[in-house]
């Protein structure tokens, strides 16, 4: 049997096979825009996993999976098996013999390793707490559509180094531009858990201010993430000077973007004027995760086509 390909952690593809599914993702877009037709996954199908609650995450994949003419199949952890103490092996053994691919979306990185070592099938990431790939995915091709190639361009992220910064500094690695990193005191990258193999690409700052200055796409996240929501109050305290605003926006480049993977909340982390603002393009990187995570499936699924 074919060992499976995953996709875990941002670093588990290559820089050429990206090349190729932002390629991809362009053309199923266009397909998709003009109302062409396009099944290459007819009666293939998906389980999707979630211990977190999602609306973005379920609603792309299991559209995407039904517009590649495959079926999409939810399972909440608190209606299956899983929920009542079934070993993430033995789940992994048997969902794989069933299905041609599977989401998941839960808390621990480990969770989706120890599945993925006992599945038949391609395992895709669809967020833990230190990871978030296919977000990235998205985040980048949405860059490359407004902007061109990101090789060499700076992202400032302004905010929690949680596992959207994470995965932005794995991609800078493997993409070859530079990320500059601006936290409160205490929320620090930690190199270890974001998996990174060095820091040529990183730079961590002290001034959110300075970490946008002349960059090329501004993006942030919530302050407090799923999980944390004891810490909340003390997180609105500590982040207060770390919203992105028009200030910030206006030391990054003139021609620079801000992105958010949403949800948001206003006068938090982001200025309302800011992400309904022009520079804004959130909505575009929304959808996009429809798109690019299509190119995956075929991609994990079938191959190159």
């Amino acid at each position: 049997m074919k060992t499976p390909r995953h996709f875990l952690q941002f670093k588990d593809l290559s820089r050429a096979e990206f090349d190729y599914l932002f390629a991809r993702t362009r053309a199923i877009k266009q397909q998709f825009k003009a109302y062409q037709k396009y099944w290459p996954l007819e009666d293939r199908t998906l389980v999707m996993i979630f211990e977190k609650a999602s609306t973005r995450t379920r609603l792309s994949f299991e559209a995407g999976m039904h517009q590649l003419g495959g079926a999409a199949i939810y399972l909440n952890t608190r209606d299956s098996q899983l929920g009542r103490g079934e070993p993430v092996e033995d789940a992994a053994e048997v969902i794989s013999r069933m299905s041609d691919a599977v989401m998941i979306r839960t808390f621990e990185q480990s969770i989706v390793e120890r599945f993925a070592a006992h599945s038949r099938v391609p395992v895709i990431n669809g967020l833990t707490n230190e990871y978030h790939p296919c977000q990235i995915m998205a985040d980048i091709f949405t860059y490359l559509e407004r902007r061109g190639p990101v090789q060499g361009k700076t992202v400032a992220w302004i905010g929690d180094s949680n596992n959207m910064c994470n995965t932005w500094l794995q991609a800078a690695e493997l993409l070859d531009f530079n990320v500059h990193v601006s936290t409160p005191p205490g929320y620090e990258v930690e190199p270890e858990r974001a998996g990174l193999y060095g820091t040529d690409h990183f730079e961590q700052f002290a001034d959110p201010l300075e970490a946008a200055r002349g960059a090329d796409l501004v993006t942030t996240d919530v302050w407090t993430s799923m999980g944390f929501e004891a810490e909340n109050e003390t997180r609105i305290k500590a982040f207060k000077d770390w919203q992105v605003d028009a200030e910030m926006m206006l030391v990054a480049d003139p021609q620079a973007i801000f992105m958010h993977c949403l949800p948001a909340h206003r006068g938090e982390e982001v200025a309302a004027e800011v992400i309904d603002g022009p520079q804004s393009v959130v909505w575009d990187e929304a959808e996009n995760r429809l798109h690019t995570q299509k190119a995956l499936l075929e991609f994990l699924i079938l191959g190159k086509v």
